[in-house]
């Protein structure tokens, strides 16, 4: 298939979710479904919309089905659907959370049930490479699904927990959507690449409005939508390659990934609820460090852009340098958690006089 048929999706889900964006604000506000900042919040606005992640949602199916439609190589597989039905589910689940504000138990029950439908109808890890002899180790099926299911479930949530400044989770997923489906066009996977792109399309055209400041937010319906997609999507193009399954997404999602294992790590250790919310995330000490919520975005986006290229860096070496690279990655990401504080179980002192500085139209946090 020629590469300029790929731009369908890619387009055709920028427009859709840019058109459709002002439309979701506007019923959002009118059905109040609106922002209620908590102690996890950075922002103060009050009645900011949210249900965003319906446009990016219209726009990844308006893409999708733009593939579907002009693509010669691509059809409706049984992948497909069961990632249509799992995205329905989730989307249907950050509605109702935006809505009316679930617990952790229904939410993680509808996220395992969705998990469950994407491994059946083909989304799996079912093998593990070992990066120095690049033999295969198959899984037996019950491994497989336990551990896909962590996979999807906890992808999911990463992206959510990223979720606190304006255009972080979007531009963060646009960055490792983009990142995947770069993989998944090494991989040969007509769907990784159709459902990358519009994900990557939707989230551009979501982008100038989520951007600090923000004139509607993502909500769970997006930040779930976003985490959901992009679990399947490191799934799927790393399913045809056989080096290094599970580093290669890995270090693409390095980011939500590192920041959901250090809360695991922060609340057992504090001995605090797992699922309370905290200011001790990574974009929170960004914040404190950069003092203005564009320049933590910023920087958020370059350390993501940074573990993206090494992710596809590791798509092309092997054997003993593919082991080398990978611990002097360690080394460097533990020296950057370092430098930021993440390793720290104490908040980030404020610059003197107790305030953050803040950017032209940025709120006070």
């Amino acid at each position: 298939m020629e590469a300029l048929s790929w731009l369908i999706p890619l387009l055709v889900s920028f427009v859709v979710a840019a058109i459709t964006t002002p439309l979701v604000a506007r019923s959002a506000c009118a059905l109040g479904i609106v922002d209620h900042p908590s102690e996890r919040s950075v922002s103060r606005r009050l009645n900011m919309p949210l249900l965003g992640g319906l446009a990016v949602a219209a726009g990844l199916a308006a893409g999708v089905g733009a593939g579907v439609l002009f693509a010669e190589d691509l059809i409706y597989t049984q992948r497909l659907g069961g990632l249509l039905v799992g995205v329905l589910l989730v989307v249907a689940l950050g509605v109702l959370d935006d809505r009316r504000g679930l617990g952790a138990a229904p939410k993680l029950l509808v996220q395992v049930v969705a998990a469950s439908i994407a491994i059946a109808s083909g989304f799996r890890v079912d093998h593990l490479t070992d990066p120095i002899t690049s033999t295969s180790l198959s899984f037996p099926p019950w491994l497989t699904w336990i551990g896909t299911t962590l996979w999807i479930v906890g992808i999911t949530n990463a992206i959510n927990l990223v979720d606190g400044l304006d255009g972080l989770a979007t531009g963060v997923g646009a960055i490792i959507g983009g990142t995947l489906t770069v993989i998944a066009w090494q991989a040969g996977s007509s769907l990784g690449i159709c459902v990358g792109l519009a994900l990557f399309g939707a989230l551009l055209g979501f982008l100038p409005f989520n951007f600090a400041p923000a004139r509607i937010f993502l909500g769970d319906t997006g930040a779930l939508l976003i985490g959901f997609v992009l679990s399947l999507l490191a799934l799927e193009g790393t399913r045809r390659l056989a080096l290094l399954t599970f580093v290669v997404p890995l270090l693409a999602l390095a980011v939500p990934i590192l920041d959901t294992g250090l809360s695991i790590f922060r609340r057992v250790r504090l001995r605090t609820p797992l699922f309370r919310a905290d200011r001790l995330h990574m974009h929170h000490r960004l914040l404190a460090s950069r003092g203005s919520a564009r320049a933590a975005v910023l920087q958020f986006y370059f350390v993501t852009v940074c573990f993206c290229l090494i992710a596809l860096s590791f798509t092309r070496i092997r054997g003993i340098v593919a082991a080398l690279f990978l611990t002097v990655v360690i080394l460097l990401t533990l020296r950057l958690l370092w430098n930021l504080g993440a390793l720290s179980m104490q908040p980030e002192e404020q610059p003197a006089g107790g305030e953050l500085a803040v950017g032209p139209g940025e709120e006070q946090p």
